[in-house]
């Protein structure tokens, strides 16, 4: 059985949100509702009016690139193979020097490296940084006070999450961040209303004639070679033909036309605007996957 999915909140337009998405809603009390109030007050006030719950898995709102088969492989974890806890971590290839206060006349130390020796980043393993991305445990741990930590033994284990995955909304200047992997283009005109209505949080051109001249000037803007775009055609525009043999990466829906599905090399299962756009990202991310476990072997 699919497990259920819960949104605990005391705002009203993140619940009426939540729940056109499918997610049950806790809500939460005051008492755990405020600015001092820790994830972990409001796990347990949860746990406290659903005592069928054996498992929780607290997933953080700032990470908006977590990939659902993360969850699902956590979840493996701790009913498979018995962990108590598991939390996500990023690996970081960053050298850590000591901090100096002002005034103070010291000399910064290397935290991690020798500098005589200094490694090449293809030479390093780097390290593992708890990233905040989500948070799993067992109900007997949380009521302790522990998302992590077993104080009489038990079994932890990290969960290590590609960086690309890892992107951590904290501040506005991260937004651009995760919304930069997403853009769009149309040769259709469009009023400024409907872009408006659409509330689509990523780069939009409309009314493009030479969509190649467009995309190329995207992918010099985010220093990307040919290679490294991916390319849903969903229009069936003539203007596509050129980018889908430029990308290193193209895809057409279910329902293109028969042209653009013999140039692209994915046809999704999934019509337009039916799903399609989502399946082309979890088919890029699976591939990532796959080469990323070969390059591990």
């Amino acid at each position: 059985m699919q497990p259920p999915l819960i949104d605990m909140t005391d705002h009203d337009e993140i619940e009426n949100v939540a729940k056109q998405f499918g997610a049950q809603v806790h809500r939460r009390s005051s008492e755990v509702s405020k600015d001092s109030s820790t994830s972990l007050d409001a796990i347990i006030e949860f746990l406290n009016y659903h005592n069928e719950v054996d498992i929780v898995g607290n997933i953080q709102a700032t990470s908006p690139c977590l990939h659902p088969t993360d969850l699902q492989k956590v979840a493996e974890m701790i009913r498979e193979e018995g962990y108590d806890s598991v939390f996500s971590v990023v690996r970081r290839h960053q050298f850590r020097w000591s901090e100096i206060q002002k005034g103070v006349r010291e000399v910064t130390e290397p935290l991690n490296l020798n500098p005589a020796k200094r490694p090449r980043r293809q030479d390093w393993d780097g390290e593992l940084y708890e990233n905040g991305s989500f948070y799993f445990a067992k109900r007997h741990l949380i009521e302790m006070g522990y998302l992590q930590v077993y104080p009489k033994g038990g079994k932890m284990a990290y969960y290590e999450m590609r960086a690309e995955h890892s992107v951590d909304i904290d501040v506005d200047i991260d937004w651009p961040i995760a919304e930069q992997r997403v853009r769009l283009i149309s040769e259709r005109s469009c009023s400024k209303q409907t872009l408006s209505s659409l509330k689509l949080d990523c780069k939009m051109e409309v009314s493009v004639s030479d969509k190649l001249a467009v995309v190329d000037e995207w992918r010099k803007e985010m220093g990307l070679c040919w290679k490294e775009v991916a390319y849903l055609e969903t229009g069936n525009e003539v203007s596509d033909e050129e980018c889908l043999k430029r990308v290193g990466l193209s895809s057409a829906p279910a329902d293109a036309c028969s042209t653009a599905q013999k140039a692209v090399g994915y046809i999704c299962k999934c019509n337009g605007g039916r799903g399609a756009i989502r399946e082309f990202a979890e088919h890029i991310f699976l591939l990532m996957e796959k080469v990323n476990n070969s390059c591990q072997k």
